[in-house]
């Protein structure tokens, strides 16, 4: 309850100010769409927790969720969540199919020349999810006898390319999903799930009697920022405000702490 009183005075202080509509017009084609239509359109996956996921009642949830409510309260527009795999997400916001894209998505130079980010709002990094230590430890060494190594990873995610150019040789295998990957790995059809590490620590929480094990640092670090699409300016200085409220008045530590070092909404999810 305590927590709920002080989001919904933070989100109050996002709203006092101009409305989007005193400044949108023919110059800002992204922030004059979201008010014709009076709905922010988010593209997530839904499959990745905690950033996104599914509950048992059908609702998606986590920690972009919250962000993205936030900032849609301080539009005064409604948030609409559009889910798509990961891979499908970049060229949706290129066609005007969502209106930005929050998915733990990296911030990387060549994605930067596609679209434009605000960020990032966290840090994270690669990470290895597999059910033996030695093989994790072999792998973080690099060591591996590559050609026999069986590695799944997210389809055009950093993830991806960090497998592509670290173990090229492996026998690699794309998925949709994060719990497809994970399903691979406890089933032993494959030796290792490199991934964001607090997708890797979550898939050892959710799956507990799988004997699933990651490394004890990331073996990257990555900036996680929110994708809009280019050359309007008005909804970038829009969305970074928003943010850097957000992050000012503490609502960002609030929100990672509930979702990163909080398990309590585990029972929420399938």
């Amino acid at each position: 309850m305590k927590r709920t009183v002080i989001l919904t005075a933070l989100v109050l202080t996002l709203v006092i100010g101009s409305p989007l509509a005193a400044i949108a017009g023919s110059d800002a084609p992204v922030a004059t769409r979201i008010i014709e239509s009076g709905k922010l359109r988010v593209g997530m996956t839904g499959t990745q927790p905690p950033y996104t996921v599914v509950s048992k009642t059908g609702e998606v949830i986590g920690y972009e969720v919250d962000i993205a409510t936030l900032l849609a309260d301080a539009m005064q527009v409604e948030l609409v969540i559009v889910q798509k795999p990961f891979a499908e997400l970049l060229p949706a916001l290129k066609k005007g199919e969502v209106d930005v894209v929050m998915s733990g998505m990296t911030m990387t130079p060549r994605r930067n020349l596609e679209v434009a980010f605000v960020g990032p709002y966290q840090v994270s990094g690669k990470s290895i999810l597999t059910k033996s230590k030695t093989i994790a430890a072999i792998l973080e060494a690099e060591e591996l006898d590559q050609s026999k190594a069986r590695i799944v990873a997210l389809k055009d995610s950093t993830s991806q390319d960090f497998v592509k150019e670290v173990w090229p040789d492996a026998q690699y295998t794309a998925v949709d999903d994060y719990e497809a990957g994970v399903a691979m790995v406890i089933a032993d059809k494959a030796d290792a799930l490199v991934a964001d590490y607090p997708i890797c620590a979550l898939s050892i929480l959710r799956h507990p009697n799988a004997d699933l094990v990651t490394l004890d640092r990331p073996l990257t670090l990555e900036p996680i920022g929110i994708a809009i699409p280019p050359g309007d300016t008005v909804f970038l200085n829009m969305v970074e405000n928003s943010l850097g409220a957000l992050e000012l008045i503490g609502v960002l530590e609030i929100l990672e702490e509930q979702w990163f070092d909080n398990g309590a909404w585990l029972v929420a999810v399938p």
